[in-house]
C-alpha cells in the first residue's frame, strides 16, 4: 500500500474530518505513516480561526520543498479552513503543492487525488457542497484507536459573529438524519468505542431546520444515549443562543451523558458582546449558567475568551474577569484578538494596542489557573470515575484517561490491571494544572453506565 502522512490543525471537526479522510483514503489505497519522509501523500488539514495557527501552517508548508525536491513523486494536499480562506493564493505562494482542497471536499479526496494526477497545474477545490443532504456513508475500516470516536452531526454555523471566519470557510448549517447518525455510533460501539462525541461548529443548532424527519437536539442526545454500549456521551461546541431547556434537562435526566460542557462567553461586557453580534447579554448567560448549575450541582464549564476585542475598554475588560470568577470555569481558553479577512470586525477600528492585549491575556491567563486550582483541589481526597485512553507515557503515569467532568487523570495501576476501554475507580492522591494524579482500585472496575458518586470535598 501506499502511505499517507496527515497532520492535523485546530478544532475536534478537524481531527474528525481527518480520520475520515484517513478512512477513505485506505480505501483508495493507503495507509497512514508517522514520517513524512516514507509519504507518497502529505496531507495537512487545515485552521484559520487564530492567526497563530495560520502562521505555523505556513512555516510548515515552507518546510515541505525539500522534500518535493528530493522526491518529486511526492504529492502535497492542504485541506480544511484556511484552504478554504485562501484557496488560489496559496498555490502561488507555494507552487509545490498539488492540491487545495476546502472542507466540503473531504468526501472527495480521493477523486480529488486521481484528478491530480491528469493535471499540469494544482488543483483548487474550494467550491461548497451544494447538496440540500448533509450525509456520511458508512465505511468499513480501521479506525482511530482509543475508546473516544467522534459523530459529525452537523457542519456549517449560521450565526456570523463578526470575528469568525467559520461560516466563511464552513458554509451554512445542514444537518445529518438522526437515523444516519445512530447507525454510526452503533457502528463505531460495534468497533470498540465506548464514548461517542457529537460534533458540530454549533452543535445544538442541530435540527432546526433542513431535517426529512425533524428532531431536536435533545431528542438526538436522548436517542444516542439509548444505544447499547454507549457508556459516555458528550458534544461540543454550544451556542448559548441554542441552549434550550429540554437540554438542560438532558444533563439531569442521562447518566451517560458527561458532566462537562464547553460554553463560549467570548467576553463579560454586553456592549462588547453586541459588538461581537454574540446574540446574548452576560445576564443571559449567566441565567443558563445557573439552570444548569440547578440541574446538575457539580457540572464542570469551559469556555472561550477574547481580549482586546475591537473598542473594549478597561473596565469592560474588568467585567470579563467577574464573569469568570461568578462562573468558575474549570479551564478556558483565551486569545488576544486578532482581526480575520472577510470578517466584519476586521472593519472595526483596533484601538487596543498590543502590549494592552498581552496585559489583559496574561490577567485572564493567571486567573484561570487560580480557578483550575480551586476546582482541582475539590477531587482530591476523594474518587473519580475513569475511562482508560491507553497508557501514561510518563514517569508518574502508568495510565491516563479522564473522568465526567474532562479532567485528564494520570492513574498508577499495575501494567497488566487495564486496557484502552475500561472505566475504573481513581483515588485521587494530587492535582496539577489541570490534570489529577491517582491510584486506580483495579476491584472496582467499572463497565455499567453511570455518573460517579458526589466528591467529598466538594
Amino acid at each position: 500500500m501506499k502511505q499517507v502522512y496527515l497532520q492535523t490543525f485546530g478544532c475536534q471537526m478537524n481531527v474528525a474530518d481527518t480520520d475520515r479522510m484517513e478512512l477513505l483514503l485506505f480505501h483508495s489505497g493507503y495507509r497512514r505513516t508517522p514520517r513524512q519522509e516514507e509519504a507518497d501523500l502529505i496531507l495537512v488539514n487545515t485552521c484559520s480561526i487564530r492567526e497563530k495557527a495560520e502562521h505555523k501552517i505556513m512555516s510548515l508548508l515552507g518546510s515541505f520543498k525539500p522534500l518535493k525536491k528530493t522526491n518529486p513523486d511526492l504529492m502535497l494536499g492542504l485541506t480544511g479552513c484556511l484552504a478554504q480562506q485562501e484557496g488560489d493564493r496559496l498555490v502561488k505562494k507555494f507552487p509545490w503543492l498539488d492540491f487545495v482542497l476546502g472542507p466540503d471536499t473531504v468526501e472527495r479526496i480521493a477523486t480529488a487525488i486521481d484528478r491530480v494526477k491528469t493535471r499540469s497545474r494544482p488543483l483548487v477545490w474550494t467550491e461548497f457542497d451544494t447538496e440540500k443532504d448533509y450525509s456520511i456513508p458508512a465505511l468499513d475500516g480501521p479506525r482511530a484507536p482509543g475508546p473516544s470516536a467522534f459523530v459529525n452531526i452537523i457542519k456549517g454555523c449560521d450565526k456570523f459573529c463578526s470575528f469568525c471566519i467559520v461560516p466563511l470557510t464552513r458554509g451554512r448549517e445542514k444537518s445529518r438524519e438522526a437515523e444516519e447518525i445512530y447507525a454510526e455510533a452503533r457502528q463505531l460501539v460495534s468497533r470498540g468505542a465506548r464514548e461517542i462525541i457529537l460534533l458540530g461548529q454549533n452543535v445544538n443548532a442541530y435540527g432546526k431546520r433542513d431535517l426529512r424527519r425533524p428532531t431536536a437536539f435533545h431528542e438526538l442526545l436522548y436517542g444516542v444515549a439509548a444505544i447499547p454500549g454507549v457508556e459516555r456521551l458528550r458534544f461540543t461546541t454550544s451556542h448559548p443562543r441554542d441552549f434550550t431547556p429540554p437540554t438542560v434537562r438532558a444533563y439531569r435526566d442521562l447518566g451517560v451523558l458527561a458532566n462537562h460542557l464547553h460554553l463560549p462567553v467570548q467576553c463579560g461586557g454586553d456592549r462588547v458582546l453586541q459588538a461581537m453580534r454574540r446574540g446574548y447579554t452576560v445576564a443571559e448567560y449567566l441565567r443558563l449558567v445557573d439552570d444548569l448549575k440547578s440541574a446538575v450541582p457539580d457540572i464542570a464549564l469551559s469556555t472561550d475568551i477574547i481580549v482586546g476585542f475591537p473598542g473594549e475598554t478597561d473596565a469592560e475588560f474588568r467585567e470579563t474577569l467577574r464573569l469568570m470568577e461568578r462562573v468558575g470555569y474549570a479551564s478556558s481558553y483565551a486569545f488576544a484578538y486578532s482581526p480575520r479577512p472577510g470578517t466584519p470586525a476586521q472593519d472595526l477600528p483596533d484601538t487596543v494596542p498590543d502590549a494592552v492585549k498581552k496585559e489583559r491575556l496574561q490577567a485572564v491567563l493567571e486567573l484561570q489557573k487560580r480557578l483550575t486550582a480551586q476546582n482541582a483541589g475539590k477531587y482530591v481526597g476523594g474518587e473519580v470515575r475513569v475511562l482508560i485512553e491507553g497508557r501514561g507515557g510518563r514517569g508518574d503515569a502508568d495510565f491516563k484517561g479522564r473522568n465526567e467532568h474532562y479532567w485528564m487523570v494520570h492513574v498508577g495501576a499495575a501494567a497488566d490491571t487495564l486496557k484502552p476501554g475500561d472505566f475504573v475507580t481513581v483515588e485521587v492522591q494530587e492535582a496539577a494544572g489541570h490534570v489529577l494524579k491517582g491510584v486506580a482500585n483495579c476491584e472496582n472496575r467499572q463497565a455499567g453506565v453511570g455518573r460517579s458518586q458526589s466528591i467529598p470535598n466538594s
